[in-house]
């Protein structure tokens, strides 16, 4: 058997639907359910290269696009919509791959939007979140505000961390973590930045970086089995 990749529709509201990508491996263990980042959609190579390792760790996922990627704009949707995407995308996934394990997350902006969606309620049957570079603070700008949130957050929590992160400088993004308790475990990827890459000189490659990571969240989804 291969894994498939299947395009599928999701429908948000009356008046508004986005496009998603399954990928299912064979004999998988588990599903998450991965948003993109602000500024490039589901099917930018980082996404891709995510999807197809994890579905050599026998983890299946659901790509999919918030509404103004769709509609090819720049300006990210507004929360509240960002938000209903989301549990578009969870009540998909949970149609679509029926009797597996669920978690969902995304890339920066897409975790966040995640985070908050759980954080003003639970999405359904989601086990936990993985975050890929969560985005704490603007660049330049310290601060640990856009982490309020996370103390109202009921599932264990996965932080994927480079600490050449200029979005979650070292810092606030400890601060954060700290305040979350046992809820919180952090995957640090040494050397890398806000999307993962590596310097030359680390003697690393972004291959070996993403290996790291992509193994990292195989063993944390394994690990946490709740109820």
């Amino acid at each position: 058997m291969t894994t498939v990749q299947q395009q599928i529709g999701i429908s948000v509201a009356a008046d508004v639907a986005v496009s998603a990508l399954a990928m299912s491996p064979p004999s998988a263990d588990a599903c998450l359910v991965l948003a993109h980042g602000a500024g490039a959609g589901m099917a930018h190579p980082f996404m891709n290269a995510v999807a197809e390792g994890l579905a050599q760790r026998r983890i299946a996922t659901l790509r999919y696009q918030f509404p103004y990627m769709e509609q090819g704009g720049k300006r990210t949707d507004a929360p509240a919509l960002a938000h209903a995407t989301v549990r578009a995308a969870v009540a998909c996934a949970c149609a679509h791959f029926g009797g597996l394990r669920l978690f969902a997350g995304g890339k920066s902006f897409g975790g966040r939007m995640t985070s908050q969606a759980q954080a003003l309620a639970p999405l359904p049957d989601v086990e936990g979140l993985v975050f890929l570079g969560f985005p704490l603070h603007p660049s330049g700008a310290p601060s640990i505000t856009r982490a309020a949130h996370l103390q109202d957050v009921d599932v264990p929590m996965l932080f994927a961390h480079g600490p050449r992160d200029t979005l979650a400088e070292p810092r606030q993004f400890d601060a954060a973590i700290q305040a979350l308790g046992p809820m919180a475990t952090v995957l640090e990827i040494d050397g890398a930045d806000h999307s993962f890459h590596v310097l030359r000189r680390s003697g690393r490659t972004d291959e070996e970086a993403l290996d790291e990571l992509l193994d990292g969240i195989a063993v944390w989804a394994q690990a946490w089995r709740l109820g």
